[in-house]
């Protein structure tokens, strides 16, 4: 309504909490793909594809080729438009987006996109820390599946988090991390609330308003960090863990500190890498799609 002169009654939200449809309806992937059952059908899409409609604009549409959301493709319209700034997946099904909805119209690098003004500079550092002796020995010996948790965890990340924390003091900050156990340690150690999938809404919606409004100065994060949060102050995100190697992912969390700063401050981005661990090699490649948008990381190596 901000940006047109669509009247409210034009608009309606079909979701959980509202079911209305409008000549502008939004709803999401989640409620169009609801089902009770594995075999049952989709009430909420049945009631959708009922009707003609002239455009369908599908957000974050690299979420397309999920096997449970494609049948949102189905939906039948005369123009359909994808958007998203990360069309990346684990899965190489990239390419189905362009099955799924047509060809790609357009296309731009970020960088260009912060040249031009639209999103903050960022400056990217990869900090490599050490074990100790003993868990680097623990490390050695664990099996390939738990070696990556171990990594992942390395208590002499939170002596960083800490150092970080003192040295970006003053700035809007944001920890996001995989582990819980890891998370709340950090919380415990650094006094910061922690907001986990677990957390009420109501409570998510305190601590995001309390950071906006400058009440608290960070918050962490669990995986909830990722997607759709709207945290525009946020200048400075350190990644304590993540998913393996997603690009997807790394993608999505440099995003969260990308909005424009009045004061015209670069992001900090942050990422905590075990040294001589997987954790590296996963890095690198979580790295890539960032790399592709002209972004380069900066290595610091500790002191053992």
């Amino acid at each position: 309504m901000d940006k047109t002169t669509l009247p409210p009654d034009a608009i309606a939200e079909y979701s959980g909490e509202s079911k209305q449809t409008a000549p502008i309806t939004l709803a999401t992937y989640q409620i169009l793909s609801y089902r009770a059952s594995k075999d049952g059908e989709f009430p909420h899409f049945q009631l959708f594809n009922a009707r003609s409609w002239g455009l369908i604009i599908y957000d974050e549409v690299h979420l397309l080729p999920a096997p449970i959301f494609r049948i949102t493709a189905e939906l039948q319209a005369r123009r359909r438009l994808g958007l998203t700034a990360t069309l990346i997946r684990e899965d190489g099904k990239e390419g189905d987006v362009f099955a799924l909805i047509g060809p790609k119209r357009y296309d731009v690098p970020w960088r260009e996109l912060e040249g031009q003004g639209f999103i903050a500079a960022a400056e990217c550092t990869e900090i490599r820390i050490p074990q100790t002796t003993a868990r680097q020995m623990e490390y050695a010996v664990a099996d390939k599946r738990y070696q990556f948790r171990i990594a992942a965890e390395n208590p002499r990340k939170h002596e960083v988090v800490r150092s970080l924390l003192q040295k970006e003091y003053g700035h809007r900050i944001l920890i996001i991390g995989e582990f819980l156990d890891q998370l709340k340690q950090i919380a415990t150690l650094t006094e910061l609330p922690l907001v986990t999938g677990k957390t009420p809404q109501a409570e998510r919606d305190r601590r995001y308003e309390q950071f906006r409004s400058g009440e608290i100065s960070g918050l962490i994060l669990s995986r909830v960090g990722n997607f759709a949060l709207d945290l525009p102050d946020a200048d400075v995100l350190i990644q304590v863990s993540g998913k393996y190697g997603s690009r997807q992912e790394e993608a999505q969390r440099l995003g969260r500190v990308l909005r424009l700063k009045s004061d015209g401050w670069s992001a900090q981005f942050y990422t905590l890498v075990s040294l001589r661990t997987c954790e590296e090699e996963f890095a690198r490649h979580r790295q890539l799609f960032l790399a592709e948008q002209g972004y380069s990381y900066h290595i610091e190596i500790l002191a053992e």
